[in-house]
Parts: C-alpha cells; sequence; structure tokens
C-alpha cells in the first residue's frame, strides 16, 4: 500500500506512466487548475492565484525530494521519465504572477488562458532544453537531482513568458486592432 502511495506521489496520480512525453502529461495539472481558476474570475497577479501555484510547486517539490531516492531505486535510473512530480512543481513556477494578455480577436476565454498556454509552452521548451545552470544542477542527488533542473525550467519560463507578453505580444497585437 505504501509502495503505492509513493508511486502515486511521484507519477502526480499515474500521469508519468503516461506515454509519449510523460513530463508534457506531468506539467498538465497546474496548467488545469491555472485555467479553472482563471476562467471562475480569479486574476492571474492574485493573492489567491499566487498561492495556490505556490502550494503545488511547494507540495510536489517536497514529495520529489523525500521520494526522489525511493523513485531512483524503483525504477532503476537517475531522474527516471516516470517521476512528474518535478514538472508539476516546475509548472506551477512558471504560472506564477502571469500578466494578462488581450488579443483583440476571439472569445473573451482565449484572451484569459493564452498567457498560461504561453508559460506551459515555454515550460516545456525550457525543460527539455535545460540551459545553464540547469543542466549541471540536474547532477545533484536524488530528489534534488530529479526537481532543480525542472524548477530553473520555471523561473526561465516564467521571465520568457512575462517577458514575451509585456513587450512582444501584447504592443503587436495593440498595433493590429
Amino acid at each position: 500500500m505504501m509502495t503505492r502511495i509513493k508511486d502515486l506521489i511521484v507519477t502526480a496520480g499515474g500521469l508519468g506512466h503516461c506515454r509519449p512525453a510523460s513530463g508534457t502529461w506531468g506539467s498538465t495539472p497546474p496548467v488545469i487548475v491555472w485555467i479553472i481558476l482563471v476562467l471562475a474570475g480569479v486574476q492571474s497577479r492574485s493573492m489567491t492565484m499566487m498561492v495556490v501555484m505556490l502550494v503545488i510547486a511547494a507540495a510536489f517539490s517536497i514529495g520529489c525530494v523525500a521520494l526522489g531516492r525511493w523513485a531512483e531505486k524503483r525504477y532503476g535510473k537517475k531522474d527516471p521519465g516516470q517521476v512528474v512530480a518535478d514538472e508539476v512543481a516546475g509548472q506551477a513556477v512558471a504560472l506564477l504572477f502571469l500578466p494578462t494578455l488581450s488579443l483583440g480577436f476571439g472569445p473573451d476565454w482565449l484572451s484569459m488562458i493564452a498567457p498560461g498556454v504561453i508559460a506551459f509552452l515555454a515550460f516545456r521548451m525550457f525543460d527539455i532544453i535545460k540551459p545553464p545552470p540547469a543542466n549541471q544542477l540536474q547532477k545533484l542527488s536524488a530528489g534534488w537531482g530529479i526537481l532543480i533542473d525542472d524548477i530553473f525550467a520555471g523561473v526561465y519560463a516564467n521571465i520568457g513568458t512575462q517577458l514575451g507578453i509585456i513587450f512582444l505580444a501584447q504592443p503587436i497585437l495593440e498595433r493590429l486592432t
């Protein structure tokens, strides 16, 4: 029973067993929560959104660090693909304090969720590319090695999304409308 609970934590409810691209599957829970909250009227830069994303990031970070060594033994390799708690934590970081984006076309809900979709895509890109120091930090032992590169990918994705929306996307969209 305890093995099953540990597995559910590190695989984010089993998403780490989904193929292909288990990391992409593991990145979806925070995005889904973020989209539901935004569509329910919670502002993307509100205290409520910040607390929810920080709780998700903290809970899955703790689970990843605490169970990292166990997961590596269970799956027989360093940073096994089944472990996606790190993607959940990193994606939650990528969704913090996102600015709004006015598309100027399409339904309102599309403008509302666009920043979250951009952050999701940016996170996946940075998680795959692993720019320094994320790639070096991945060499840390067990849970920290599994987690830390994804937290950095989340930070990179957040900064990239913020800058992209504020300085690129929104000015272009304003000129088009």
